[in-house]
């Protein structure tokens, strides 16, 4: 399934319990896609305090506000064009940036904050959650626009449990890693 997704351009969403491999299974699909050799940016949206979520997604311009740099900074979406972005914990974005998001997306286009010029974009999306966003939609903690355009395809990573059949070659592969460090 991460194969032929790989050769679409639609968003992914994967959903599944927390440690089962949803990142990997979206470098996968990063892999294989044409993109492979673009930027492959990851933005944990849980791990970010809200304030400082805005100005790290869509980056800044000197003087936006008290502390940026000299110079402003790109942003991750600047940062992942002509790749993948990953949008991980997308279940935990504030309702105002998924309406700034949801914009994005359809335009293919924003500015940094503070700033007037048009960023054009060309990423591929990926969002993950371990939460059913069908759910929070429905309890009107997450935008139902939002939910449609992300979830263009939608994939599941099935706990290790479900997947017996991966311990060997999980097993096969921590040993190689950790006997080069060893």
């Amino acid at each position: 399934e991460a194969k032929r997704y790989a050769h679409s351009v639609a968003s992914i969403l994967i959903e599944g319990e927390t440690g089962s491999g949803k990142e990997l299974l979206a470098q996968s699909i990063h892999n294989f896609s044409e993109r492979r050799k673009g930027p492959f940016v990851a933005v944990n949206c849980a791990a970010l305090p809200e304030h400082l979520l805005e100005s790290e997604l869509f980056g800044y311009e000197e003087g936006a506000f008290t502390g940026a740099k000299k110079n402003g900074k790109i942003g991750k979406l600047e940062a992942a064009n002509g790749g993948t972005l990953i949008l991980d914990e997308i279940s935990e974005l504030p309702i105002f940036l998924q309406s700034k998001l949801l914009r994005v997306f359809q335009e293919r286009e924003f500015e940094r904050v503070g700033g007037t010029k048009v960023i054009k974009l060309d990423v591929r999306l990926i969002c993950i959650t371990n939460k059913n966003l069908k759910e929070l939609v429905a309890q009107g903690k997450f935008r139902e626009d939002l939910y449609y355009r992300i979830n263009v395809l939608e994939t599941l990573s099935p706990p290790l449990r479900e997947r017996l059949e991966d311990i060997e070659l999980l097993i096969d592969y921590f040993i190689k890693k950790i006997n080069q460090t060893h």
